[in-house]
């Protein structure tokens, strides 16, 4: 079953009416559990019955369901919950493909994703966003597409590889697997009433789906309460309990995040653990977990924990990241509950608190049993024009990554993108760093960074200043994943590794690659928009986990450091970023000199 092959409720009423009645027998009964009511805050020894992908029966006895051909399951004693959902998420910074990114969930219980890839939207534009929204619906779970609003994310601040436009958008809003709008990251042009985020915001409302939002700024004054205005209906920037608190005012859902970089729950869940808010305003999301953080410490489930480690009641964690976010949708009716006529997603576990994920049923039949899966996770014909998009123009030498010095000085104060650590937003620091034969050296603490231009092939190279990943000796690491732009960055305490690093991922079609002493220490390959692999899970992650030690061996000790590189071109989060253009002063959303004159 896949949401291709899943019949409507009302095209499947009549049957599970049957079923329910006692007239006809379902596919599946499960019996002897604990059944989580969700939309009731209650836990009922009750049966349930199951037949074409959706929920027949859920009630105290299911045996006038079983025929002779039904699938009989005994519970024993334990809870049976809704499959988890995740609310935000972009499959691509999994280095997955749909199909192994779900193959890498099912396992921990996750049946049902909103994902937006405007990851590839900027690479490869609406194709890609096609591309990917076809794998989705071959699934045998829901994964659900938002249409990417902001390629490029900042206009007049870099250059994309495509655009997305209203046209694309109000074209997309009439896929199936379309749910609505992504992520609205260009917060100043809502702000500023910019006609086209206007247009696409309306495309998307006009068809009935959800506008998602992004506000990335710490301003809670008139901007946001504009940004609230335009139409974006969740948002999950924020970081801190007021964050939170403001955005279910505004009658916004706070989406709380924890993936593998931003930890952003325990912060803010006290708007509901402490404060005592509803909390049906409030989500759990990922936003966005690696394929390591995937194979060895879960997805929703490591979210849900997580949520129930720092305070929030089991049932009502268990909304948040269930019915809460189908609710959202404007799903309610379709996932996220256990009851008649919703696709039959559900976990079995011994334990509410600790949620060990023992079986996983989606579209009513089990996709995973004790942390393996047990079904297909049917893989999209990727095309050539998919795997050769890594375009330099050109072979690069040192010499490009060369920073110039205003004539005849020794030193001279620059602006440095400061890493944060756990965080999303940067910090601007200002340095003095010396000069040698005219060329600004990177010392101590502050490594060199740059942005490669690789969808157009123009041989373009932007320099600047970067702290807070520790390097020490010859080292430089290179991505071609680059949030949102996805040129390449690379970074480094030596150019002539920067060279290397930067060719030798134009040579593989794209992935990350860290250098040492002359030396590659470690390869990520992703040959798929230079975004993902489609190799399974754990060989992604393998490799990841290699880059990571790699990048301990070089004096790096961050948490999950390439996330934060991978970011370093985000120019819709503050305060410093780098882009094809320039430096990105992203508090005044403007381009800004690397070297300060006063």
């Amino acid at each position: 079953m896949s949401p291709e092959t899943l019949p409507s409720w009302p095209d499947a009423a009549a049957d599970l009416i049957a079923i329910a009645a006692g007239r006809a027998p379902a596919e599946t009964v499960i019996r002897g559990g604990r059944v989580v009511l969700v939309q009731t805050r209650e836990v009922l020894d009750w049966e349930i019955a199951i037949a074409h992908g959706r929920f027949a029966y859920v009630g105290p006895d299911a045996s006038h369901c079983i025929g002779p051909e039904t699938e009989v399951i005994d519970a024993a004693g334990r809870y049976v919950i809704p499959g988890l959902c995740d609310a935000h998420m972009h499959v691509e910074s999994g280095m997955l493909t749909p199909a192994e990114f779900c193959a890498a969930v099912l396992p921990h219980g996750t049946t049902a994703m909103f994902t937006d890839p405007h990851e590839i939207a900027n690479v490869l534009g609406l194709e890609g966003v096609r591309m990917m929204h076809d794998e989705a619906r071959m699934q045998p779970c829901s994964m659900f597409v938002q249409m990417p609003a902001c390629a490029p994310s900042a206009p007049g601040l870099e250059t994309t590889g495509h655009e997305i436009t209203p046209e694309d958008v109000a074209e997309a809003m009439g896929w199936p697997g379309i749910v609505g709008l992504g992520e609205m990251m260009n917060f100043p042009g809502v702000v500023a009433g910019d006609p086209k985020m206007l247009a696409e915001m309306a495309a998307t409302a006009r068809a009935g789906r959800t506008i998602g939002g992004h506000y990335a700024s710490p301003d809670l004054g008139s901007d946001f309460h504009a940004y609230a205005a335009g139409g974006p209906a969740d948002d999950h920037e924020g970081t801190c309990e007021a964050d939170a608190v403001a955005r279910v005012r505004q009658g916004m859902r706070s989406m709380m995040r924890l993936g593998s970089a931003w930890h952003d729950v325990e912060r803010q869940i006290t708007a509901v653990t402490e404060r005592g808010l509803d909390p049906r305003g409030f989500i759990l999301c990922t936003d966005d977990c690696m394929a390591g953080t995937l194979v060895h410490d879960g997805h929703m489930d490591r979210v849900y924990r997580h949520a129930v480690e720092c305070g929030c009641d089991p049932l009502v964690a268990l909304q948040m990241c269930t019915i809460n976010t189908a609710a959202h949708f404007g799903l309610e009716r379709e996932l996220g509950s256990i009851a008649p006529g919703r696709r039959a997603d559900l976990i079995l576990t011994p334990d509410l608190r600790s949620l060990p994920v023992e079986r996983v049923i989606a579209l009513g039949q089990t996709v995973a049993r004790d942390g393996k899966m047990i079904v297909d996770c049917p893989h999209y014909a990727w095309p050539e024009t998919a795997r050769n998009t890594v375009r330099l123009g050109r072979t690069l030498s040192a010499s490009d990554f060369v920073v110039p010095a205003p004539e005849g000085v020794e030193e001279v104060r620059v602006r440095v993108i400061g890493v944060v650590e756990n965080q999303a937003p940067t910090r601007a620091l200002s340095r003095r760093l010396p000069v040698r034969d005219g060329q600004v050296e990177a010392t101590g603490a502050t490594c060199q960074i740059a942005l490669v231009e690789r969808h157009r092939g123009t041989g373009g190279v932007t320099n600047a200043f970067v702290e807070g990943f520790g390097y020490t000796g010859r080292v430089a690491m290179a991505s071609t994943v680059a949030h949102d732009s996805h040129h390449m960055i690379v970074v480094g305490t030596c150019r002539e590794q920067m060279e290397l690093a930067a060719n030798r991922l134009a040579e593989v079609g794209g992935g990350v690659t860290l250098w040492a002493e002359d030396t590659e220490r470690a390869l990520v390959r992703l040959p798929i928009a230079g975004l993902m692999s489609d190799s399974p899970a754990r060989e992604v992650a393998d490799a990841a986990q290699a880059l990571g030690a790699a990048m301990r061996d070089a004096g790096c000790t961050l948490n999950n450091a390439y996330m934060q590189h991978s970011l370093l071109a985000l120019v819709v989060i503050p305060d410093l970023r780098i882009s094809d253009l320039g430096l990105v002063d992203v508090t005044q959303f403007a381009l800004t000199d690397l070297i300060e004159t006063a």
